[in-house]
């Protein structure tokens, strides 16, 4: 630790859903019980340092630049002219390349400390810039899918300039399964290369406006019609051992709708009870079970809150 320190908060993000099956790169929901702490200290010299990262048996980018957290942490600094710095320590509960938002959570929770330090804090969706240049280092675009949940909770639509949070009805909830392997962000974008068929694109935005319909209306009919995703998981399902029959386990235990969380592999389902989502975690995992995979699973409200000082 720097003998520089002025000031010191820690933050936590949740993991997240992003995609949401009809909504790609602009649509994500968090998910209560799992994801990142970073602790953040402002310091005399300026720019970002990062001094850890702990929790992954992967080589992750110390460099600030080459981290999601780091660079997060450069864009806010370089944009107040900040004649100050921070020096952060990395504390990871999202697996790498599981599909729920790792990269992100690790950006959003540098962010969210470091804002708690900043004489005059920003606001989260003044952050939100900042969190989309952070991301961009480790998936090589500026999408918001994962950060808008993140930092505002709940589900939210997240385009390129603006945050719209969702509302939903507090008993809907989510399952999310992530078996016991890696599938890397960038070949799970690869995948989606290639031509696409205007009615493709026309039946995605017909199910995106169904969903969103059905969560401001709270119509579990409209939610159950729009919730497949006919434009991306047909080009990565295959790249998932295992996912279309843990999908079709949910689908028929009731989900509302399901489909690959983020890139993959982990897997997500809606449904209108929490009662449900639990009663289907077994066949789920059963799944991916009989294809080689343990897994992990989560419960969770679709409303469940966003990042938060600790």
């Amino acid at each position: 630790m720097s003998d520089a320190v002025q000031g010191q908060a820690r933050a936590f993000s949740p993991a997240s859903v992003g995609n949401v099956a009809v909504g790609f790169d602009i649509l994500g929901h968090v998910i209560a019980g799992v994801g990142d702490t970073v602790t953040v200290r402002r310091t005399q010299a300026p720019g970002a340092r990062i001094l850890a990262i702990r929790g992954t048996t992967v080589d992750l980018p110390l460099e600030a630049a080459d981290n999601t957290a780091g660079a997060a942490l450069l864009a806010l600094c370089d944009a107040l002219a900040l004649p100050f710095g921070f020096e952060l320590e990395i504390d990871k509960g999202i697996a790498l390349g599981s599909g729920m938002g790792g990269s992100a959570a690790s950006c959003v929770a540098a962010l969210v400390a470091a804002n708690a330090l900043l004489d005059a804090p920003l606001s989260r969706e003044a952050l939100y810039p900042f969190a989309l240049t952070g991301e961009a280092v480790a998936s090589g675009g500026r999408h918001g899918d994962n950060l808008g949940p993140m930092l505002l909770g709940g589900l939210v639509l997240s385009t390129a300039d603006r945050l719209v949070p969702i509302p939903v009805p507090a008993h809907w909830h989510s399952l999310l399964v992530h078996p016991d392997a890696v599938l890397e962000t960038r070949r799970a974008r690869a995948a989606l290369q290639g031509s696409y068929a205007l009615p493709e694109f026309v039946a995605q935005s017909a199910n995106l406006a169904l969903v969103l319909s059905g969560c401001f209306r709270g119509d579990a009919d409209l939610l159950r019609a729009g919730l497949r995703d006919v434009l991306v998981e047909p080009r990565r399902a295959g790249l998932i051992v295992g996912f279309a029959a843990a999908r079709d386990a949910a689908l028929a235990a009731g989900a509302l709708g399901a489909s690959i969380s983020g890139a993959g592999p982990s897997v997500f389902a809606w449904f209108d009870s929490e009662a449900a989502a639990r009663a289907a975690q077994a066949a789920v995992q059963g799944a991916f079970a009989d294809a080689g995979f343990a897994s992990q699973a989560w419960v969770s409200p679709l409303n469940a809150p966003g990042a938060c000082l600790l």
